[in-house]
Parts: structure tokens; C-alpha cells; sequence
């Protein structure tokens, strides 16, 4: 069973910046897409940035030029991150890793991390 840990979640400033982290405990290239989600709130969930198992990524606009995703998997650390930059109240959420799988294309999910900017 894969599981996926986020970390890097918390409050800050609008303006501000953070870096969140999803640890995978499987090798990263074995998915064929991971991204992060993000749900606030009496919204749907909503896919915020992917990247692809050839490094290929994208970035919903709605955080264009503000987020970036990238991935790690030197040292065994099959890692993907988000940088989000100049942060806004609207961004508040909770944000939440996702993992397609290469043969079946099974979603897999961690549990979430809170993120919370204030004005």
C-alpha cells in the first residue's frame, strides 16, 4: 500500500511563502503523475500543480507564476514539493498529495495539510 506524507503546512501572512513536502513511500518514477490538491472550505477539491513521470509539469492558473512543483528522489528520498510564493488569503486550504499509479492508475492520497494565510 503507498502512502504519502505532506508536511510544511501552517499560518502565515499574505505575501508570504512556503514549501510544502509529500514523502512517498514508494519510488516516485513508478507513478505516473503526482500533483497536489487543495480543498477549502465548503469548495471542491481542486488540482493545484502536477508533475509527470517524464518531469513534465503544470500549474492551475489560478497560481500561476506563484506556485512551483518539483520533485526529489536523490538519496531515496522520493519527495515532490510545492513552493508557494506571495501567498493570499484565498489560498487558505487544506492541500493534500496525490499519486497516480503506472499499471492501473489507482489514486492514492495523503492526509492533508493545512494552510492558512492571513490578511
Amino acid at each position: 500500500q503507498v502512502q504519502l506524507v505532506e508536511s510544511g503546512g501552517g499560518l502565515v501572512q499574505a505575501g508570504g511563502s512556503l514549501r510544502l513536502s509529500c514523502a512517498a513511500s514508494a519510488n516516485i518514477f513508478s507513478f505516473d503523475m503526482m500533483a497536489w490538491y487543495r480543498q477549502a472550505p465548503g469548495k471542491q477539491r481542486e488540482l493545484v500543480a502536477g508533475i509527470s513521470s517524464g518531469g513534465d509539469t503544470a500549474v492551475a492558473d489560478f497560481v500561476q507564476g506563484r506556485f512551483t512543483i518539483s520533485r526529489d528522489n536523490a538519496n531515496a528520498k522520493n519527495a515532490v514539493y510545492l513552493q508557494m510564493n506571495n501567498l493570499k488569503p484565498e489560498d487558505t486550504a487544506v492541500y493534500y498529495c496525490n499519486a497516480v499509479s503506472k499499471n492501473w492508475g489507482n489514486h492514492y492520497w495523503g492526509q492533508g495539510t493545512q494552510v492558512t494565510v492571513s490578511s
